[in-house]
């Protein structure tokens, strides 16, 4: 495969705010994932920076990131998107598959298939 010299690493303003903002989620939330502390949620993301990247597309996205699970085999985290509303890019791409209709695009694809969801990451 060929590497196509797109970097997924957030720039450290971009890092920095990123972490400010799950964090602040993380604390806001913590229903959401009881017995879990953030300092060891952040040295796991330092430690993935493309999965900060996934996390920050999210976010660009409208997408509202925060853990959900952990698994204490493989010390996995898992992030939702956990916004109220469906992100616009999301949204966009379940239009298309819904209206797409075999039997008038009969020469097409169809879309392609958003399940599992992008917005789902673990680190």
């Amino acid at each position: 495969m060929k590497d196509t010299g797109t970097k997924k690493e957030l720039t450290p303003k971009q890092r920095e705010e990123l972490l400010n903002t799950l964090k602040a989620r993380f604390e806001k939330n913590q229903n959401r994932h009881k017995g879990l502390e953030w300092p060891k949620v952040q040295a796991r993301l330092e430690a993935n920076p493309e999965k900060l990247w996934s996390l920050h597309e999210m976010e660009k996205t409208g997408g509202e990131p925060d853990v959900v699970a952990h698994d204490k085999k493989t010390g996995e985290y898992t992030f939702f998107d956990c916004s109220a509303e469906t992100p616009k890019a999301v949204s966009a791409s379940a239009t298309t598959a819904k209206a797409w209709n075999p039997a008038k695009n009969t020469n097409q694809r169809p879309p392609p298939s958003t399940w599992p969801p992008p917005w789902a990451s673990s680190c």
